[in-house]
């Protein structure tokens, strides 16, 4: 009953959703309710494309709510441009409702099988069932500068140890069909082993999110060069710290979006916070 509920909803028209709640639950907003529907969109496209309303009573506890556009987020599930809800929907949520959108049902899925490729790609040749699901956790930590100075260091594992049957419900088509993993019915228990070849890594590298591969590619490549991104990719799969170079893109992706969303905050986080000029 202590912990704050988070909710997204995903909407086809921010600006026609803002002016309807705003109309409904005027309160929710910070100052920036002033300036209008249009202003409080303008703002939600920086950063991850996500607006929050915080500390909101309801039902006799505290919840906050974000607001992203479904074309912002099948983007961000397809192609991890900031990994901020995309990151949130690779671990186990509660869908209160969907809309038979059918290219946000395959980029939800998409989303899923490119966490446990970069894991794959992170992870030594052989690990357990916990171990995968604590580095597709983390995903989304990497990089944000709130796990060095605000959040709880042991925050993933907080996140994976209560909910690991949870995160199989998840996970148990995706892993099923890949050959690589092996799944113990006796045992009750996932077995993996990951082909750490060149040619191995070189086809999981080709197959992480757009965004992925472009941080790996400015990372590898030196000024000037502009080879090829399967060329910089195959010379990072033969890399022996080809896992840790994956590490870098994620956090190159994620560290961005968390300041700026973070940022954000101070203007849409209501009554609570004050903002000095």
């Amino acid at each position: 009953q202590n912990n704050m509920l988070d909710f997204v909803f995903a909407v086809d028209d921010c600006m026609t959703w803002h002016m309807m709640n705003l109309l409904k639950n005027r309160s929710h907003y910070s100052f920036l309710k002033v300036f209008g529907p249009k202003q409080i969109s303008n703002i939600q496209n920086y950063g991850a494309g996500i607006y929050y309303n915080t500390l909101v009573p309801c039902n006799g506890r505290m919840i906050k709510y974000g607001v992203i556009s479904t074309d912002t987020l099948i983007d961000d599930l397809l192609h991890w441009k900031t990994l901020y809800v995309a990151g949130r929907l690779q671990k186990p949520v509660k869908i209160l409702t969907q809309n038979e959108n059918s290219k946000l049902q395959a980029a939800l899925v998409s989303n899923l099988k490119s966490a446990v490729t970069a894991a794959f790609l992170m992870l030594p040749e052989s690990f357990s069932e916990e171990d995968l699901y604590m580095q597709i956790a983390g995903l989304s930590y990497s990089g944000d500068f709130r796990m060095v100075i605000g959040e709880d260091r042991s925050k993933v594992q907080n996140i994976v140890k209560p909910n690991v049957p949870h995160f199989q419900k998840l996970y148990s088509t995706i892993l099923q069909d890949c050959p690589q993993v092996v799944y113990k019915h006796h045992l009750g228990r996932l077995e993996a082993s990951i082909d750490k070849s060149p040619e191995g890594q070189f086809a999981q590298l080709m197959a992480l999110p757009r965004t992925l591969q472009q941080k790996i590619t400015s990372l590898v490549d030196p000024p000037g060069k502009n080879r090829d991104v399967e060329e910089i990719l195959l010379q990072v799969a033969h890399d022996p710290d080809c896992g840790f170079v994956v590490h870098q893109g994620i956090s190159g992706i994620v560290r961005p979006s968390s300041i700026v969303q973070s940022a954000k905050t101070i203007l849409t986080a209501g009554k609570n916070v004050c903002v000095f000029y």
